[in-house]
């Protein structure tokens, strides 16, 4: 019989590892895959399942009390909150530096509520001039309707006209970080420093550069608003928008008044700022403005939105790179009159672009093509890959005519102070290879 070795005894196994869930402290590639993930206890699903449901079983009388009190974070109707929601909010404000996010129906909507959240009937705020067509739209008109009024500033650069504009009923600042279609970014800091020195929140739209260029929350901003449309989403394929609480702004030593957040919703009650110290503007928006009007995002726009901020810097490079390769091409192009396109180093906002962007101004500008309209029509039904179409941040690019189309509806004097002339055209540039949106460009611009 041959001697055997003494058996040695199995040592227990190793537990496994739980999955991560905390993604703070994690890069930007990282949190856009993983922030706002949840546990699914049913399947075990690694995509977060669609929640498609209306609304949420209570555990009991207390439960619902407690819920509707703000006592408990638990749901209570998707028109305020929805778990498909709720991935993409974690995921936004984990990439905007933020300490609360709330998504909405649309751009539109985001601009809104943020805004209503901080400005009443018969009170102001003021905003720069060169904005969003459609936000000046929704200033001049729904905003004026419910008497909300707004004072613009055409030099952002100019403190005596911040200084003008700002009066005793202004609630706010609105700006946007790389404005559309002209290009004509905006100093945040100077403009968060106007807000700081009178104490007011600025409000700051960051739909075109996105959290990957830029987070305004760094500079100063106390709110920031997408158009979740574009970048974010990435593929044109739903229409929603965000509201971003940046923790930042001192609500309680603000110098104006803002009830919804540090006044209490019920006699009794505590303020959204007691309650909620860390976000109480979000939390304030979600549930006073938001819940209020209802413009709840689907859990299935929900679910794209959270899917396309996966691949938000892997396409932002490719935006950023093909709209600088044709920027720098158009300038040379002899169909060109000229190039509204920050980066570019014969741009007046040159410097600015380097300091802010790393000379990379997003992926939307304006090209002057000769020939005013007549050449601009020319231009335009000549493209084959370009569509002709409104839309921006898309993975396809575009081309559009906002003086016939966005700007439309404004007065001439208006359209050129705001530098639209008749040969103007907005380009957004999407992922296709570089060489072939060229091709296109060069065939459009051909006498």
């Amino acid at each position: 019989m041959t001697d055997q070795p003494p058996a040695v005894p199995a040592s227990p196994a190793e537990p496994a590892a739980e999955p991560e869930y905390d993604w703070s402290g994690y890069g930007f590639d990282t949190r856009q895959i993983h922030a706002g993930e949840y546990a699914d206890p049913v399947a075990g699903a690694r995509i977060p399942p669609i929640a498609l449901s209306a609304g949420y079983r209570f555990d009991s009388w207390d439960d619902g009390r407690e819920r509707f009190a703000g006592e408990s974070e638990g749901l209570i109707y998707s028109r305020q909150r929805n778990p498909s929601g709720s991935v993409a909010e974690r995921r936004i404000a984990s990439l905007e530096g933020g300490t609360d996010a709330i998504v909405v129906s649309s751009g539109q909507a985001a601009i809104t509520a943020a805004l209503f959240a901080l400005v009443r009937s018969g009170e102001r705020f003021v905003s720069t001039a060169s904005i969003y067509s459609g936000t000046r739209i929704l200033f001049g008109r729904s905003f004026e309707r419910m008497g909300v009024g707004v004072d613009y500033v055409w030099n952002p650069d100019d403190d005596d006209e911040w200084e003008r504009r700002i009066g005793p009923s202004t609630k706010a600042i609105f700006t946007e970080t790389i404005p559309n279609p002209k290009n004509d970014i905006v100093d945040i800091d100077r403009v968060a420093a106007v807000a700081a020195r009178h104490g007011i929140p600025l409000v700051v739209d960051n739909t075109i550069a996105t959290p990957y260029l830029i987070r305004p929350g760094e500079h100063g901003a106390a709110v920031v608003v997408h158009s979740s449309t574009k970048f974010l989403s990435g593929h044109g394929a739903a229409i929603s928008g965000t509201i971003v609480d940046t923790g930042v702004f001192d609500w309680a030593a603000a110098s104006r008044s803002y009830p919804l957040i540090t006044q209490p919703p019920a006699p009794g009650g505590r303020s959204m700022l007691e309650r909620f110290p860390a976000a109480p503007y979000g939390r304030a928006t979600r549930d006073a403005v938001v819940n209020d009007i209802g413009p709840a995002l689907s859990p299935f726009t929900s679910f794209l939105l959270h899917q396309g901020i996966e691949t938000l810097s892997l396409r932002m490079d490719r935006h950023l790179s093909n709209a600088a390769t044709i920027a720098a091409w158009l300038e040379t192009h002899p169909g060109v009159e000229s190039v509204d396109y920050a980066g570019l180093p014969s741009s007046p906002y040159s410097a600015l672009a380097q300091r802010l962007y790393g000379g990379l101004t997003g992926s939307v500008f304006a090209v002057t093509v000769r020939g005013g309209e007549a050449g601009a029509r020319r231009f335009t039904d000549r493209l084959r890959v370009i569509s002709r179409m409104t839309n921006i941040g898309d993975v396809r690019s575009m081309a559009l005519h906002p003086a016939t189309t966005t700007h439309l509806s404004f007065s001439e004097e208006l359209r050129l102070a705001l530098g639209v002339t008749p040969g103007l055209i907005r380009l957004s540039i999407g992922t296709e290879t570089v060489d072939d949106l060229i091709a296109d460009l060069d065939r459009a611009l051909r006498p």
